[in-house]
């Protein structure tokens, strides 16, 4: 059976990526911080009652625990992340702040990635495998009042290319997945922003991004369908990161 680790995967990118790749037959494991009974964990249940949750920490958690747990993982999708704590100048950005962002955004999803990259090589299998690291377009494009999530999510897309040069002699695909505006809970608290700028046009699609679209975007990346395009930037965004006079 092939199976799918989701970190994040009990809401917004992460659940459409996990309702995507278990439509497409895979077993979906979920891991996030939150308690299994939190009404996210709980409400990602009721749209996928096959689904399996772990609790695991990226900050502190132990990910060899994690991967005991879950046993061998055909398609690994590192999503689990978290915005600035405040927007605002970032001269004014706390050491605390950009620690936590980095420290999850990074250093937990790098330590995890390489445990399950550690594990792909180690045993083998007869299935495809891929790890997919969902990033940002803010990777690339910036914002002055969240720098340091700018910062993580370009030095995560650096973290991809990495793995894909690392894993590619095995046969490993590894793709970074870009979202750019998506409609989650993240962004909740900016929606009448967004949603007055792509009116004016900031978004060539014309609309708001949603997790179906990074899910029907991962499934056949997941299904080795685009096996040697590995290392490949995916932008999902509507077109919002194309440069424009």
């Amino acid at each position: 059976m092939k199976t799918a680790l989701i970190t994040g995967g009990q809401q917004g990118i992460g659940l459409g990526i996990a309702q995507a790749l278990s439509a497409a037959g895979f077993a979906v494991v979920m891991a996030a911080e939150l308690e299994a009974d939190a009404p996210a964990v709980q409400s990602a249940f009721g749209m996928l009652p096959a689904a399996r949750y772990l609790r695991h920490d990226l900050l502190r958690g132990d990910p060899t625990a994690l991967l005991d747990a879950v046993g061998d993982v055909t398609c690994f999708v590192s999503n689990a992340g978290v915005p600035a704590r405040q927007r605002g100048d970032m001269l004014n950005i706390t050491a605390d702040s950009f620690d936590h962002v980095m420290g999850i955004n990074l250093r937990g999803a790098f330590f995890l990635a390489q445990e399950v990259a550690r594990r792909m090589l180690a045993v083998p299998s007869a299935h495809y495998r891929s790890m997919l690291f969902v990033t940002s377009v803010s990777a690339q494009m910036i914002s002055v009042e969240r720098a340091e999530y700018c910062l993580s999510k370009s030095a995560a897309a650096t973290m991809a290319q990495l793995f894909a040069v690392r894993m590619a002699p095995h046969g490993v695909g590894v793709f970074d997945l870009r979202p750019g505006i998506i409609d989650t809970a993240m962004t909740a608290g900016v929606h009448d922003k967004y949603s007055a700028r792509i009116a004016e046009g900031l978004v060539p699609a014309a609309r708001w991004g949603q997790p179906a679209d990074i899910g029907s975007v991962a499934v056949p990346l997941a299904l080795g369908q685009m096996a040697f395009a590995n290392g490949a930037v995916l932008p999902v965004d509507g077109g919002l990161s194309i440069s424009r006079l």
